[in-house]
């Protein structure tokens, strides 16, 4: 069990307002596995108060940029030393598996932040520019002010660095709202940028409800929100920045396509597939749901994905073995097996899976990964975000019409295409909209921005993109003659 019973508020550890607890429950056994104390509005308010006195008042903002990245390098020491402990502890309270958590909820988000810490060395801060007349104009990249970053509960502690380190390197101060399932690595977080000792105010955690996170939202005296997390609660938090004029980016919902084409090599297209389309247990707003596949191939294609998807191991989060483990929540599950019983009712045809526990499992919130075939682009399941095991197989006739349907879509965070002739690829990659894609692959880069178009979000996050996120633009004119 991890307990904990004090906040980190302002760099301190101190007492909660309330004796409300949030009780984090294992998704694989149902019991509990930790607790931390439910942040009440107080807390919040004073959390506020903290980082707007340390970004107002404090030396944070005012310090040179070198030297703010070393403070954050000194904190990069200490999480590094952690990554193993966050990887298990994750694997706890989501159900991702451990073998994916070793590598993408622990080791990545110390890997983004080094990258992150290597950016900042070459940012522009502070630019010179000669001016139409000669003159000099400096260009000034100022630290934002009071951020608000709002985390979902797949992917904690990466979605956690994404927000954190960049506003850090900016010289803004952080107020972060983990989300309550998933709120016992926060904990370690905090722990990390306690023994780090950043200076005062510069970074509280208020793990809460939607209420909390609402709050933070509003809040007159936050400057800007980051947020990630569904389309549908982004589009009110849009609307709340906008009403007030609060600077915010959105890392939103995805129903990615994964353009198969007539020459792929299909063992290693579904082995991709694999990590691009269930990594997460599919918990993933990325994940390529939507599998296109060529007609004259299309019986090979529903085959390779079945086969691949029939050999996954469900079960337990915590055995290396483990492909696929249980959804976060009973919620989730129950929203899962809805589209599934939808995508039968609709008329698309299952070739694994269904409703129900998976074979051998008793407990757990589980369901079984899921394939449909047979599917229209126009079907709820293909066009909705289900953040599951749940595939689809959606057939087109030739590589403008993969196109067509890969941007018949309200999102476009993510996509592929798998080839063996990369010319062919990048001219695929060129003309679907979305803000990453993968060639014979797909991953991230820390390097390169990431983010996504339509209702996927507004902004961009990592690579020095990132970092332009959290600061304001000044240009000073001076009358002083640039030298040629």
């Amino acid at each position: 069990m991890h307990e904990y019973d004090r906040l980190f508020i302002g760099g301190d550890w101190v007492r909660p307002c309330g004796t409300g607890k949030l009780n984090v429950v294992s998704p694989h056994s149902l019991q509990v596995v930790g607790s931390v104390p439910r942040a009440e509005m107080a807390d919040l308010e004073q959390a506020v108060s903290a980082a707007r006195e340390a970004f107002d008042d404090g030396p944070w903002p005012r310090t040179p940029p070198e030297e703010r990245a070393a403070a954050v390098a000194r904190f990069s020491d200490v999480y590094s030393k952690r990554t193993a402990e966050l990887a298990g502890l994750i694997t706890s309270e989501v159900g991702s598996p451990i073998s994916f958590s070793r590598l993408a909820q622990g080791l990545a988000p110390w890997m983004m932040l080094e990258s992150f810490l290597k950016a900042a060395k070459e940012h522009p801060w502070e630019q010179d520019r000669r001016g139409t007349l000669g003159n000099r104009i400096v260009v000034l990249r100022e630290p934002v002010g009071v951020v608000g970053a709002i985390v979902p509960w797949n992917m904690p502690q990466f979605l956690a660095m994404s927000k954190l380190a960049p506003a850090l390197l900016a010289g803004c101060t952080v107020v972060l709202k983990p989300p309550p399932e998933a709120a016992l690595d926060s904990m370690v977080m905090a722990e990390a940028l306690s023994e780090a000792a950043l200076p005062p105010g510069v970074v509280s955690i208020v793990p809460g409800g939607a209420s909390l996170g609402e709050a933070l939202v509003h809040h007159p005296r936050v400057d800007k929100i980051a947020f990630t997390g569904s389309t549908a609660v982004g589009r009110t938090i849009a609307g709340a920045c906008g009403a007030q004029l609060k600077r915010c980016t959105l890392e939103l919902g995805g129903k990615s396509a994964a353009i198969v084409l007539d020459d792929a090599d299909l063992d290693r297209t579904a082995d991709g597939l694999r990590f691009a389309s269930l990594m997460n247990n599919g918990q993933a707003c990325v994940a390529h749901s939507r599998i296109l596949a060529p007609r004259s191939r299309y019986g090979e294609v529903v085959d390779a994905v079945a086969s691949m998807v029939g050999s996954l191991v469900v079960g337990d989060p915590a055995d290396p073995a483990t492909a696929v483990g249980p959804l976060a929540t009973a919620a989730q599950r129950q929203r899962v097996e809805r589209y599934v019983q939808l995508g039968g009712d609709e008329g698309a045809r299952l070739v694994l899976g269904g409703t129900g526990m998976p074979e051998g499992l008793e407990r757990g919130w589980y369901v079984k990964p899921t394939l449909f075939a047979d599917a229209d682009n126009h079907m709820t399941v293909a066009r909705e975000e289900i953040f599951g095991p749940v595939l689809v197989v959606i057939p087109y006739i030739d590589d403008a019409d993969a196109v067509r349907i890969a941007n018949d879509s309200p999102y476009g965070l993510a996509g592929s295409v798998w080839t063996e002739d990369t010319a062919r690829a990048i001219d695929v990659a060129k003309k679907v909209r979305s803000g990453t894609f993968g060639i014979n692959n797909y991953m991230m880069d820390f390097t390169a921005p990431f983010g996504g178009y339509r209702s996927s979000g507004i902004g961009r996050e990592l690579g020095p993109e990132g970092l332009d996120q959290y600061v304001e633009l000044k240009s000073v004119v001076t009358l002083e003659s640039v030298v040629s």
